[in-house]
């Protein structure tokens, strides 16, 4: 979503205040590409993974009894938890997923799951006007319809 004309102009402002005072810093952060940052820990969890394998070889070849399970559970657990992280970063160096957050799904001021239950429950849909109304609105509309008419 494009910023409006006051909010970048008071992103320029902080900008240039931020040149002001720190340059140094200033050109350090401007210079730096979040995509790199997320490339890198996706290197870091191949290499995990890699570690995770040969973690799980070892303890598959290994015969010293539980301590042969241990260092084989160990490695697999390794394997996954690089995995998550490798997607994790993927996901946010592309953006995959952005748009599920920016929809509102994930409200962070506090709308909960629109019931006012404990939770648990499934978040309230929004829908954009411009889309088709779903089987469940449809059912509403009609029984709006239903009430009002009698």
């Amino acid at each position: 979503m494009p910023l409006s004309e006051h909010e970048q102009r008071m992103l320029d402002q902080i900008e240039q205040a931020l040149y002001a005072e720190d340059p140094k810093f200033a050109h350090a952060v401007r210079s730096t590409n979040p995509q790199v940052h997320y490339k890198r820990r996706i290197v870091k969890a191949a290499l995990g993974f890699v570690v995770g394998v040969s973690t799980l070889m070892t303890g598959l070849v290994m015969n010293a009894g539980t301590v042969t399970i241990a260092v084989s559970v160990t490695g697999f657990l390794l394997m996954v938890v690089c995995c998550v992280w490798a997607l994790t970063s993927w996901k946010r160096m592309t953006g995959v997923g952005a748009e599920a957050a920016a929809s509102g799904t994930g409200d962070p001021a506090g709308g909960g799951s629109g019931g006012g239950g404990g939770g648990g429950g499934r978040p309230a849909r929004r829908r954009d006007k411009s889309s088709k109304p779903g089987f469940m609105d449809r059912m509403e509309e009609r029984w709006r319809r239903r009430t009002e008419g009698e």
